[in-house]
């Protein structure tokens, strides 16, 4: 896909012409998928948190979606799950996922245990790469969404892709009601 109208003053590029960009992880994925539709641009790794990449950049808050990592505990089990919302809105970790993990507790994954299970950097953690038994809960306002930006697993770089190839991922689910609005 060319001609991204989300991308502000980036430079985007073929993702697959730039897996110097990427995480490991996510760029072995992305081989695998129809990834022709994916683009990837270079950024500050200082400006890498949402609301200063979309600042910065001229990106909208609108079309960035934020992805993070739920540890859900039952007793000496922990599962976890990667979580796809909008910027503009925030996971619902303690009802709607929860549940979905079949857990009596559910919460972020401390950073260097996120870091460390998934092989990519805080703050630019993306569904793509993730490991192959974490489901991916994605909101329906992600999978529908014709322009997305997203982590590329490092912090000097963002992915840009369509929400139809997020919900095409492996073990990837639309939710509903995972997306709750930002209190006021």
């Amino acid at each position: 896909m060319t001609g991204w109208t989300i991308a502000g003053t980036l430079t985007v590029h073929p993702a697959l012409d730039r897996l110097d960009l990427l995480a490991a992880p996510v760029s072995t994925l992305l081989r695998t998928l129809d990834a022709e539709h994916c683009g990837v641009t270079e950024i500050n790794p200082d400006l890498a948190d949402t609301a200063a990449f979309c600042a910065e950049y001229g990106s909208p808050l609108s079309a960035s979606a934020n992805c993070v990592v739920v540890a859900g505990r039952r007793g000496d089990v922990v599962r976890y799950a990667a979580c796809l919302v909008l910027a503009t809105t925030r996971a619902d970790v303690n009802g709607v996922v929860r549940k979905r993990l079949d857990a009596r507790k559910a919460s972020f994954a401390p950073m260097d245990e996120a870091v460390s299970r998934t092989g990519m950097a805080y703050g630019g953690i993306t569904p793509i790469g993730l490991p192959a038994d974490w489901p991916i809960l994605l909101s329906a306002e992600v999978a529908e969404a014709p322009e997305l930006v997203i982590g590329s697993g490092v912090r000097h770089s963002k992915l840009l892709v369509p929400g139809a190839l997020l919900a095409k991922l492996p073990n990837a689910e639309v939710l509903p009601g995972l997306a709750q609005p930002v209190p006021a």
